[in-house]
């Protein structure tokens, strides 16, 4: 959430919550479905040929990891946003699923896309495939260049072990690059480098679609937070900044502890986790955030997949505690009219004047820090909220809609749309120490599921559901199509 004061349109002022500058945030979008331009046909000369290597060679593995490159062995540049890779694969049980993720990439993670599908005549050694392929933000590729590491993997949902030696496209022996015949590569739909397992060519008309594959309509964020810790490089490769500098918002002096932010198992998926701890003193106090460096995203659907907690995990209640998921961009000068922030607060313990549990949805125009003035609106439950919630705000040309759990709850007026891009942001704070007066130490937990953001489209909370949905269906763990601005 904000880290400044949150006066409400109401004219009650909040208490006071200086704001440091922070990193911003990117991801979502939602609203009418848009196409594409169309990218050029390529020339007839224009070929490909793909190099393979594995960074785990053994028979079984918890993830298999195909490491390729792409080079362009024609005569004009290609369109990468037209190349389709795909490894074959034998999947290790027919109900199984996988999950897609990219480590690290020369040209971005961000514009590298996998899905899964199923082979239309199943063979020893290959019944699915993921198929690489890339936004248009990864432009082009000259003739003669290639497209650098990408450093991909892929395991199955449960993370139980694989069997990938009976793997058709798998060559444990492998471990430096060289040209791979057992992946196949498609330029605008016809297949240039490869052979794909008997009877399964990717070109073929009758070659079916997998129904898993991601859903199509506008740009989109998703992110499933399938990572190791707070220093898995994909963190940053996907465009996050994991919080560690200090400053407000919260209680004077506390730190801001990237260590604190970790990724857990929860209901078979990967969850990350928010920790916020104190004994009572500012130089005791952590707070955590996880945040997007790119401040790309308007109009269209953010939402996230949240749990909130009323108790802590350990040690004596009663913190005036704050857990957020919020959009924001910087505040340039006292009163600007550009500045704009969209937050869903809630307070387990009450907090600004409010003796329980709230949940805030908050819309900002603009503020003044010194002497303190807010220009917004909000709504709000005075209710417990902990547990696990979907919440959804998005953003048109007309309004503000929020809604939790696919309920609405509040709708806020055009005066406070964003005139320019904000960050994605997740935090949990104490406003402050007054909440209890014990110096036993204690700590907190916020969780989060995932997170979409769907540019210019406006989805019913049901949608929503549904394109998760599709990405984890497909075993999509990251996208990110959303242009930077």
């Amino acid at each position: 959430m904000s880290n400044r004061p949150t006066g409400r349109s109401t004219g009650r002022p909040g208490p006071g919550r200086a704001r440091l500058a922070l990193a911003l945030a990117a991801l979502l979008g939602g609203g009418v479905l848009t196409a594409l331009p169309a990218q050029a046909a390529p020339a007839a000369a224009d070929g490909l040929s793909v190099q393979y290597r594995t960074s785990a060679g053994g028979a079984t593995a918890d993830q298999t990891e195909p490491w390729l490159k792409v080079r362009n062995t024609g005569s004009s540049p290609v369109q990468l946003s037209q190349v389709k890779v795909r490894y074959y694969f034998k999947a290790d049980s027919p109900s199984d699923t996988y999950r897609f993720a990219c480590s690290w990439a020369v040209r971005g993670c961000s514009v590298v896309t996998g899905t899964f599908g199923t082979l239309g005549n199943p063979t020893a050694t290959a019944d699915r495939y993921l198929e690489i392929g890339f936004t248009p933000a990864a432009s082009t590729l000259a003739p003669g260049a290639d497209t650098g590491d990408l450093q991909l993997r892929f395991h199955r949902a449960n993370w139980q072990t694989l069997r990938q030696s009976d793997d058709y496209s798998f060559n444990g022996a492998q471990t430096s690059y060289a040209n791979w015949d057992k992946v196949t590569a498609q330029l605008a739909g016809a297949t240039v480098w490869g052979a794909a397992p008997e009877g399964n060519d990717p070109t073929d008309p009758t070659d079916p679609t997998d129904p898993t594959d991601p859903p199509g309509g506008g740009q989109s964020l998703f992110d499933d937070f399938d990572y190791s810790s707070h220093t898995d490089p994909a963190i940053s490769a996907h465009g996050w900044n994991v919080r560690a500098n200090s400053g407000g918002p919260g209680v004077p002096g506390a730190t801001w502890d990237p260590s604190k932010v970790t990724f857990v198992s929860a209901g078979g998926n990967s969850v990350m986790n928010l920790e916020t701890s104190t004994a009572g003193t500012g130089a005791s106090t952590t707070h955590t955030e996880v945040l997007t460096r790119a401040t790309k995203f308007r109009n269209g659907t953010y939402a996230a997949r949240v749990k909130f907690s009323d108790a802590p995990k350990s040690g004596p209640d009663g913190d005036h505690l704050v857990q957020t998921f919020f959009t924001i961009n910087d505040l340039k000068a006292p009163m600007a009219d550009d500045y704009a922030e969209y937050d869903f607060e809630y307070l387990p313990n009450g907090g600004w004047g409010e003796p329980a549990n709230i949940l805030y949805t908050t819309s900002w125009e603009t503020y003044n820090p010194e002497p303190w003035q807010a220009v917004n609106q909000h709504s709000e439950q005075r209710r417990s909220y902990a547990g696990w919630h979907d919440l959804v705000v998005t953003i048109d040309d007309s309004a503000i809609t929020y809604y939790v759990d696919g309920q609405h709850f509040g709708t806020h007026d055009a005066q406070y749309l964003p005139e320019r891009p904000m960050s994605i942001n997740f935090n949990q704070w104490l406003i402050d120490l007054n909440g209890q007066t014990s110096t036993a130490p204690r700590a907190y937990d916020q969780q989060v599921d995932y997170v979409l953001h769907v540019k210019d489209q406006v989805l019913t909370p049901a949608q929503v559901a549904a394109k998760v949905a599709g990405y984890r269906n497909a075993g999509t763990g990251f996208v990110d199509e959303v242009p930077a601005t």
